[in-house]
């Protein structure tokens, strides 16, 4: 009997019934045809994720609860999708069974192919195009053309769109991880530190001339992070800390929408800062327990479904289901540090540290733009708002991360990590 309820309480257990009670009561409140279309995609997607939970404690060897987490986050995503907008709910499952399918793509394919830590060039000149792209053929959207968008009327969302900076923010870790597990074999080449700076912050430049400078502090994030921790010349550390000071203040002083988000965060009273306000007002409404799932208003909130989704769980499903999602990244990222720290392979080691660094400060300038702990970002909260692009590319980082979780055998292993 004791053995049966300990099998009930099973985490993917839990989710799935989590699962069920949100999606039944939410087609409470829908019209008749959406609710189908909305029973469809979600029984699709619960049985995928829980199917997928499975799967993966038969398949790694590494922690499968990284992927249980997130899909508490992915499920959590859905629901508040489809509480704000119907198609966009309908469209949010969609990317995320699309998504799952990248997961194990990306995690079989980093896994079984071993010539990741030799394309640090290939990356490089790939992510240049993808740069050279976006100012070609990039189209502007709330002040950043970081946009490239096939058909429709021209907005994201509609026809073919997709940020190119989410998948160049995956190729730059894989260059940083590349440069610092091969840098023996750089030692004869003079300044090679300040080579490698000097490419990240070229495609950082490319980002202020798109004006995404929320991307632009992940990339510095992301470089500053494992360059503290692997860089052996301790000059180059301040050196860039005294560039991120000084690109924060020319983008300041440079474009005028940063200025707008800065003047914002500091008086939201101001005329412009009505977004910011309708945020807190739906925090504070929600209360610790929320008004019910349904039952807000979470659409006074402009871009809600994607910038400020984590008012609208707030203002829904309570206070207490915010602090519940703030805990389950910190678990995530705490998770992903401790994959780098028992990881024997130096390479797939910066791999996971820049994974951690890219959930952890996505999720931290999300969140705190909504909250007014920053200024905002434009940022999207990973796995739960509203973007095909971001969900997708989440799930590449996943999967390499559940690669990175698992003791590389069949990869050789080094007595002393290259960096040393």
């Amino acid at each position: 009997m004791l053995t049966r309820i300990t099998k009930l309480r099973k985490p993917r257990n839990l989710l799935l019934l989590f699962d069920i009670l949100a999606i039944g009561l939410l087609m409470f409140y829908k019209d008749e045809e959406a609710s189908k279309a909305m029973g469809i995609y979600a029984s699709a997607l619960i049985a995928l994720l829980y199917i997928s939970n499975i799967l993966l404690e038969k398949v790694t060897s590494g922690d499968s609860y990284i992927f249980m987490i997130v899909s508490m986050l992915v499920s959590i995503g859905a629901i508040m999708n489809f509480s704000i907008d119907q198609s966009l709910g309908i469209k949010h499952l969609v990317w995320a069974l699309i998504s799952i399918g990248g997961f194990f793509a990306t995690y079989f394919l980093i896994k079984y192919v071993d010539i990741w830590d030799k394309l640090m060039t290939p990356l490089i000149l790939l992510s240049l195009g993808l740069f050279l792209a976006t100012m070609v053929f990039g189209k502007v959207y709330n002040g950043s053309k970081n946009w490239i968008i096939i058909g429709g009327d021209g907005s994201p969302g509609s026809g073919f769109s997709f940020q190119p900076a989410e998948f160049i923010k995956l190729a730059l870790i894989f260059i940083i991880a590349s440069f610092y597990y091969n840098k023996k074999y750089y030692e004869n080449v003079k300044y090679s530190s300040v080579i490698m700076m000097g490419i990240v912050y070229l495609f950082i430049g490319f980002l202020f001339l798109q004006k995404d400078l929320g991307t632009a502090v992940m990339f510095l994030a992301i470089f500053m992070g494992i360059q503290f921790i692997y860089e052996d010349k301790r000059g180059l550390i301040f050196f860039s800390i005294v560039l991120t000071v000084l690109a924060v203040s020319l983008g300041y002083f440079k474009f005028a929408h940063v200025r707008k988000r800065f003047n914002i965060w500091l008086d939201p009273w101001s005329e412009a800062g009505g977004q910011i306000l309708q945020s807190l007002f739906a925090i504070s409404s929600g209360g610790f327990t929320g008004v019910g799932l349904g039952l807000g208003y979470p659409k006074l909130i402009p871009v809600v479904s994607s910038d400020f989704i984590f008012a609208a769980i707030c203002e829904e499903l309570g206070v207490l289901t915010g602090i519940g999602v703030i805990m389950m990244f910190l678990i995530l990222v705490y998770r992903a540090f401790k994959v780098a720290l028992v990881q024997r392979h130096p390479f797939y080691r910066i791999l996971a540290i820049g994974i951690a660094i890219s959930f952890g400060i996505q999720t931290f300038l999300a969140i705190g733009g909504v909250t007014k702990f920053i200024p905002m970002t434009g940022i999207t909260t990973p796995f739960i708002s509203y973007g095909g692009t971001s969900m997708f590319t989440s799930f590449i980082a996943l999967g390499i991360l559940q690669v990175c979780s698992e003791e590389l055998k069949h990869k050789p292993i080094e007595s002393e990590p290259a960096y040393e």
